[in-house]
C-alpha cells in the first residue's frame, strides 16, 4: 500500500488486504484484535478505512517477523490504546531476550571449545569405573543443581540418549562422569537454544564419536544466521512503527 494516500481517503478491507496478500476477512479480524484502530462506518455499515489503518497494518506486520505473532499484536494493542510506554516496554523485553539468545549461543560455543579430544568409552568396553571415585564422577542430585533444572529432566534426557549414566553398582544411582557432565551441559545450552530433543541426540552423538566442535559447526551457522535475521527484522519493525507514531501524531 503507497505511503501518498491522504489521512482522509477511503479505503476498503479488500485495498488494504490486496497489497498485502491477505484476505478481506484476515483485515476484519486484526481489527477486531486491536491491531489496526477502529475503522469508520458507512451509512450502510461498511467498514472504511485511512492511511492511518495502513499504516499499523504495515507497522504489525514489520514487526512480527522480529518480535513474534503474539508481541507484535500485544504492541500495536498499546500504541492503539495510547500506552505506547507500554509497547516500548515489550520491544525492550524483545531485545533483551535476543540478546540472553546471543549469550547462550556464546556459551554454547564456550562449551565446545572446552570439549575434551577423546570420549569417554563405550558401556562394556573394559573395566567398569568406579561409581564416583574417578575425575568428574557425580550423582543425578547435584548435577541437576548445577545445571539449575530437576533432575526429572536429567532423567528425560537419558531416555531421549542424551546423557548416558552409569550405574552403581552397590546403590544402584546414577553416576554422570565427566563425559557425562559435558554432554549435560552442552543439551542444557542447545534447550535454551530452542533445539528440540530429537534435534539435539544427533549432535551429541556426532560430538562423542568426533570429539570436538566440527559437528555443530553447520548448525551454529544456522543458529547464528536466525538470531543476525532477528535483529535486522526488529529494525525494520522499529522503522515502520515509528512511521505509525508520527502518522498518528
Amino acid at each position: 500500500m503507497g505511503r501518498n494516500l491522504q489521512s482522509g481517503g477511503r479505503l476498503r478491507p479488500v485495498d488494504l488486504a490486496r497489497g498485502h496478500g491477505l484476505s478481506t476477512q484476515a483485515i476484519r479480524n486484526y481489527e477486531e484484535a486491536g491491531i489496526l484502530p477502529a475503522a469508520a462506518r458507512t451509512s450502510h455499515g461498511y467498514r472504511t478505512y485511512t492511511s492511518l489503518h495502513a499504516g499499523a497494518l504495515r507497522a504489525f506486520l514489520a514487526l512480527v517477523p522480529g518480535h513474534g505473532h503474539q508481541t507484535a499484536t500485544s504492541i500495536m494493542r498499546a500504541v492503539n490504546q495510547g500506552a505506547v510506554d507500554g509497547a516500548f516496554r515489550l520491544i525492550d523485553e524483545s531485545h533483551a531476550q535476543l540478546l540472553d539468545d546471543r549469550r547462550t549461543l556464546q556459551a554454547v560455543e564456550s562449551t565446545l571449545r572446552g570439549l575434551e579430544p577423546t570420549t569417554a568409552p563405550e558401556p562394556g568396553a573394559g573395566s567398569e569405573p568406579a561409581a564416583v571415585s574417578g575425575p568428574g564422577g557425580t550423582f543425578i542430585g547435584p548435577l541437576a543443581g548445577k545445571l539449575g533444572i530437576r533432575p526429572a529432566t536429567l532423567r528425560k534426557w537419558e531416555r531421549a540418549g542424551l546423557v548416558r549414566p552409569r550405574r552403581d553398582p552397590r546403590t544402584g544411582y546414577r553416576v554422570y562422569d565427566g563425559a557425562d557432565v559435558r554432554d549435560a551441559r552442552l543439551a542444557h545450552q542447545l534447550r535454551r537454544g530452542g533445539y528440540l530433543l530429537e534435534q539435539i541426540a544427533p549432535l551429541i552423538a556426532q560430538v562423542r564419536a568426533a570429539g570436538g566442535l566440527e559437528p555443530l559447526e553447520a548448525a551454529l551457522c544456522e543458529w547464528h544466521g536466525r538470531l543476525s535475521a532477528r535483529g535486522r527484522a526488529m529494525l525494520t519493525g522499529a522503522a515502520e512503527l515509528e512511521a505509525y507514531l508520527r502518522e498518528r501524531g
